[in-house]
């Protein structure tokens, strides 16, 4: 399998996954444009995306499924309520197009088995996803207010795993945010902070992950070197030393680079 986060944060969100010939986008959060070049840059051509499959409607993951699925004829997946939240946003998808899966329940891309498992996050119905083929697994959790044993579960298993982590709680409390985006962020149904990232991590180790990225940080209130200090920090006072866990940071505004998984 193949995994390239292309762009992760809040001003939009674009993963690129491949395995057994299925090439799939975890949402298309910027303008199509943007996505199409972000794609050369990484040699795939967007007439060989075969599915774009949605996290949830808020306009940093959806902003250019529906330009994207126009022209180049691109399947969208997302469960129904994701679907009754985006539609008005996305514009008209052909309904040759359309595929509303089951939140919690696996379907499959051709080869490639594809976990839609429900988040907390204040959507209509957000999920994170496992993709799996032939034993190797890539999971994406973003967009999450809080971690628990189900979130755990769902990605326990994987070789690598995209996992939020949003902000630095000093800097988001003492920053110019409004006290009501500032509560929304920090709630159950918010956004994942550097120190909630690296106690999951710490968890997910235990199960046997070795590979992580951290992504969707916060520009205004966190920032990559202190993300990844603090996540590598709280794995190294579990005596979880760098040499035994392999972590990076995705980017904003460009590829974090292509990881191979066998």
């Amino acid at each position: 399998m193949r995994f390239c986060p292309l762009f992760s944060g809040s001003s939009g969100n674009c993963i690129f996954i491949e395995g057994g010939g299925v090439r799939v986008l975890v949402d298309a959060g910027l303008a199509g444009r943007t996505i199409i070049n972000a794609l050369a840059g990484i040699n795939v051509s967007p007439d060989t995306i075969d599915a774009i499959v949605v996290t949830h409607e808020h306009s940093d993951h959806i902003k250019g499924v529906g330009v994207l699925s126009r022209r180049y004829s691109i399947p969208v997946y997302a469960n129904s309520a994701t679907w009754d939240a985006m539609s008005p946003l996305i514009g008209e998808v052909a309904p040759s197009c359309v595929r509303i899966f089951e939140t919690d329940r696996d379907f499959f891309i051709r080869e490639l088995n594809v976990l839609p498992f429900a988040t907390p996050h204040d959507a209509a119905e957000s999920v994170g996803y496992c993709f799996n083929h032939k034993g190797a697994q890539v999971s994406t959790l973003t967009d999450v207010g809080h971690i628990n044993a189900r979130l755990l579960s769902a990605v326990q298993e994987s070789d690598i795993i995209l996992l939020e982590s949003n902000h630095d709680v000093e800097m988001l409390k003492a920053g110019s945010y409004p006290y009501t985006l500032k509560r929304r962020i920090l709630g159950d149904n918010g956004h994942l902070s550097n120190d909630a990232a690296g106690e999951a991590l710490v968890k997910l180790y235990k199960c046997g992950l070795r590979n992580a990225v951290l992504g969707h940080l916060s520009h205004e209130n966190n920032l990559e070197p202190l993300a990844l200090e603090t996540v590598r920090q709280a794995l190294r006072n579990e005596d979880i030393f760098d040499e035994e866990f392999s972590l990076c940071v995705a980017h904003r505004d460009r590829a974090a680079g292509m990881f191979e998984i066998e």
